[in-house]
């Protein structure tokens, strides 16, 4: 390997024996071809496959693999054209095979001959449960530099697989939830590498993914790919040590890959992207080493117990927990099911939620609470309750209300919110003896107030006509709006701009939020970049939209890229606002890092100054309004 530049010194570069050589199983193309779809890269491909392309690749493929590592074989059998995608029949780790079980129904007789075969080659063979699916090497990758599996889950394994890995295992895994279909298995999307580093293409994880891969691994050995390199399944490769199998590669990845020390060997694969596969879909590792013992935590997933009982299947109530569960990143196996046997009568469902940690769960089963859900035995799971450190804001994951009559698990009794309202918190107040629970706005707030976090012992009482019918808080979800998107004519106002600047003078905007509602808040951006606005004049409601939409991507709970309103969306904005209070306010927000893009972001960072005016609805609101409306004028 030649000497890393100088330039790149910091950088570490990854150190292996150049004797040491992996073992890989494959099997040959025989019967390959495209028969059924089962994912997007299928579509429209069937019998376009070319049997001697495929052959001559494939030979290829194994002959580059040889030169590096050492080639195990298994028949090919007629009946089964993706047999020849090996990284799915199960997950090796030292003596130990977890084979898989398949998603689709075309794929699962492959599970006879890969188990057969692991057996014979004298593996301890552990079956994960019957009712998950879990689709081995493709979606469970091992860190190269620790004793951590990163575990795919969203499109064909089952989140609940990863405390089942964790504890067979006896490794920590890490949960990443795959958002794009194209990326159907983890191993399509993400790489790691000898030495520590790792290569990832990021948009095909969701939010939570990326910040925790982010915790994970440090800046230095995260190597983010480009779509182009993605849809090339550049990190589909074939990691041999220092060498990288793979079918494709851009002149600027690979010059990253080298300046860590890699180097990339390239081979045609296309075929074989007919059916979404490639380098490393082609073969299993099979000499997994068992790294020394660490002290990581096993418990990679948070489990709740939610029951919900009424008209369930007669309001859709149970199509709409399932979309939840899947859309905010976690699964779901149901443990009791009694549908009711007359029109009338209540269909009764337990299920345990599961999510990939503690804040997603509590997310997921807020949005259950309104659909008539109900956390199971409080008694054992109370009210949390946490005090207040800071006026005027919220502990941060405080429960937000709706508009149903809420009831708080304290002491043995549950406890209907006095003054109930919607998006404000749960205070409880001990003064008389005893516990009383009330609904107040953050801005109410006071150091030592005690304030229900989370949603366990939580329930509320959703009347039986709206159980299912779609009450969740939607302002702005109407094809008709005021504050939608309108077509207007710009230019002149964009001439008088440059205008008034060529004239030196100033610009003041008067804004509102729909300027963000409409997605024009990316433009507004530019133009203060740009230097055409000297001031901004607006209302507690575009700061805190603009905000929202740096946070979570929405604008009082739409989703601005899709145009859809997202379930549990109408917390976004008092959430915004919480968090904008406790750091500080707007510009210590920007400073530190929690607004990175955006209105506010411009004008803090250009110093262009602003006055927000505040109004009797305004939630929060952020400390810069101002509520003496005649001062802000």
């Amino acid at each position: 390997m030649d000497a890393p530049d100088a330039s790149h010194s910091r950088i570490d570069i990854p150190k292996i024996s150049a004797t040491a050589r992996h073992r890989f199983l494959m099997c040959s193309p025989d019967h390959y071809a495209v028969t059924y779809e089962i994912n997007p890269w299928m579509k429209g491909n069937a019998g376009r496959t070319n049997p001697e392309t495929a052959r001559q690749q494939w030979d290829a493929l194994r002959a580059m693999i040889e030169q590096f590592a050492d080639v195990d074989t298994i028949a090919p059998t007629e009946e089964l054209p993706d047999i020849v995608f090996t990284a799915c029949a199960a997950l090796i780790y030292g003596d130990k095979a977890i084979p898989s079980r398949f998603r689709n129904n075309e794929r699962e007789p492959e599970e006879l001959v890969y188990r057969k075969y692991l057996a014979a080659r004298g593996l301890e063979v552990i079956d994960p449960p019957n009712n998950l699916h879990f689709e081995g090497a493709a979606d469970a990758l091992f860190d190269r530099s620790r004793r951590r599996l990163f575990f795919g889950y969203g499109n064909r394994s089952d989140l609940q697989v990863a405390g089942f890995l964790a504890e067979n295992l006896d490794v920590e895994v890490v949960p990443l939830r795959l958002i794009d279909d194209r990326f159907h298995h983890l191993h399509t999307c993400f790489l790691p590498l000898t030495g520590g580093f790792f290569l990832y293409y990021p948009d095909a994880f969701d939010d939570r993914s990326l910040n925790l891969l982010e915790r994970k691994i440090s800046p230095r050995r995260r190597i983010a790919i480009s779509e182009r390199d993605a849809l090339q399944l550049a990190c589909n490769a074939i990691d041999t040590g220092v060498d990288l199998i793979m079918h494709a590669c851009s002149d600027d990845l690979k010059g990253a890959l080298a300046k860590r020390g890699f180097k990339v060997h390239c081979t045609p694969l296309d075929q074989f992207h007919l059916a979404g596969g490639s380098a490393s879909s082609l073969t299993l590792r099979l000499d997994e080493p068992v790294l020394e013992e660490s002290d990581a935590d096993r418990e990679c997933i948070a489990t709740r117990t939610v029951h919900f009982k009424g008209h369930l299947i007669q309001r859709g109530v149970l199509s709409e927990m399932s979309e939840i569960v899947h859309r905010e990143g976690g699964d779901f196996a149901v443990r009791h099911f009694a549908p009711g046997v007359h029109a009338e009568s209540d269909t009764e469902l337990t299920v345990d939620i599961n999510a990939p940690d503690d804040a997603v769960l509590d997310e997921i089963v807020s949005l259950l609470l309104p659909l008539g859900g109900q956390s199971h035995q409080p008694e054992q799971h109370p009210a949390r309750i946490i005090k207040v450190t800071q006026d005027g804001v919220a502990p941060e994951s405080f429960y937000s209300t709706t508009i149903f009559p809420t009831f708080a698990f304290i002491d043995g009794k549950w406890l209907q919110a006095q003054g109930q309202r919607m998006d404000v918190t749960l205070r409880v107040d001990r003064s008389q003896g005893h516990p009383d629970v009330y609904c107040s706005l953050i801005r109410d707030l006071k150091v030592g107030d005690e304030i229900i976090v989370g949603t366990d012992g939580i329930r509320v009482d959703v009347p039986r006509a709206n159980v299912g019918g779609g009450e969740d808080f939607k302002f702005m979800s109407s094809e008709v709006s005021s504050e939608r998107r309108v077509e207007t004519a710009v230019d002149r106002v964009a001439r008088d701009m440059i205008d008034i600047k060529a004239r030196k003078g100033r610009i003041v905007v008067v804004a509102g939020p729909v300027v963000v509602h409409t997605g024009g808040s990316p433009y507004m951006s530019k133009l203060i970049r740009g230097g055409y606005v000297d001031a901004l004049l607006g209302g507690n409601a575009i700061a805190v939209h603009d905000m929202e939409n740096c946070l979570y991507g929405t604008s009082l709970g739409v989703d601005l890229k899709r145009g859809i309103v997202v379930g549990g969306g109408h917390q976004h904005h008092i959430r915004t606002i919480n968090t904008i209070r406790g750091a500080g306010g707007i510009s210590a927000a920007v400073e530190q890092g929690i607004i990175k893009h955006g209105i506010m972001y411009e004008v803090t960072k250009a110093g262009v100054p602003y006055c927000l005016a505040g109004s009797i609805r305004d939630d929060g609101p952020l400390l810069e309004t101002m509520m003496d409306l005649v001062e802000a004028q």
